[in-house]
C-alpha cells in the first residue's frame, strides 16, 4: 500500500455517537494526528484491520476479558474466588477509564488524514478503555496463571486502536498505564490473600 492509499476498508464504519468533547490542544494534536495517520498508512491492510476489529469487539466494555476470568473460575476451582476477584478487577479498571473520560472529555480523532474504521460507544477518547481493561487483565491474569501475558496481549490491543483510527497514541499509553496501576493493585491483593491463607 502506498502513502497515497487509505487504510483497507471492507465495510463502512458505523456512525460514531457524538458527545460534547474537546480536541487536544495544538501543537500536540498535529503531532498525534500525524503519528496516527502514519500507523494507518504503514500497517492498515485488510488482514490487520480485520484483526483489529476482532480485538475491538472482544474488548468492548471489557466483556471478553471478564468472560475469560469466569472461565478461569470454572476451570481452576481451587482458586475460584481469586479468578472472580480478578475478573471484577478488570471491570473496575474499565469503569475507572470511563470515569476519567467523562472528566477529561477529549474528543476522538477527527481529521481528513485519519480514517475511522469501527464504531464506538461515545466520542470521548482519553484514556482508551480497551487499553485500560486489556492491560489490567494481562497483569492480573499473569499472576493467576504464572505466565507473563503482558507482551502477548497488550501491544496488539494498543496498536489496534490506532489502526482503527479511534484513539490518539497518548490515549492508549495513558489507558495502559491506568490499567497497569489498577491491575497491579488487584494482583498484589490476591498475592497477599494467598499468603494469609497459607499462613493459617
Amino acid at each position: 500500500m502506498t502513502a497515497t492509499e487509505s487504510p483497507a476498508t471492507e465495510s463502512p464504519a458505523r456512525p460514531r455517537v457524538v458527545e460534547r468533547g474537546t480536541p487536544p490542544p495544538e501543537p500536540e494534536r498535529s503531532v498525534e494526528v500525524a503519528a496516527l495517520a502514519r500507523v494507518q498508512r504503514t500497517i492498515g491492510r485488510k488482514p490487520v484491520v480485520r484483526a483489529a476489529r476482532g480485538l475491538s469487539l472482544f474488548g468492548e466494555h471489557s466483556a471478553g476479558w471478564f468472560a475469560l476470568g469466569l472461565v478461569g473460575a470454572a476451570v481452576d476451582r481451587g482458586r475460584r474466588r481469586d479468578w472472580l476477584t480478578g475478573a471484577a478487577g478488570v471491570v473496575a479498571a474499565h469503569a475507572a477509564s470511563i470515569a476519567v473520560k467523562r472528566v477529561v472529555r477529549r474528543q476522538r480523532p477527527i481529521d481528513e488524514s485519519v480514517e475511522v474504521l469501527v464504531g464506538t460507544p461515545s466520542s470521548l477518547s482519553f484514556p482508551s478503555s480497551h487499553a485500560t481493561s486489556t492491560t489490567a487483565a494481562a497483569v492480573i491474569y499473569s499472576g493467576l496463571t504464572g505466565r507473563n501475558l503482558v507482551p502477548a496481549l497488550v501491544p496488539p490491543m494498543l496498536v489496534s486502536r490506532l489502526v482503527l483510527g479511534v484513539h490518539y497514541p497518548s490515549d492508549v499509553i495513558a489507558g495502559s498505564a491506568l490499567g497497569a496501576a489498577i491491575g497491579g493493585l488487584v494482583r498484589r491483593g490476591l498475592r497477599n490473600r494467598s499468603r494469609r491463607s497459607r499462613a493459617r
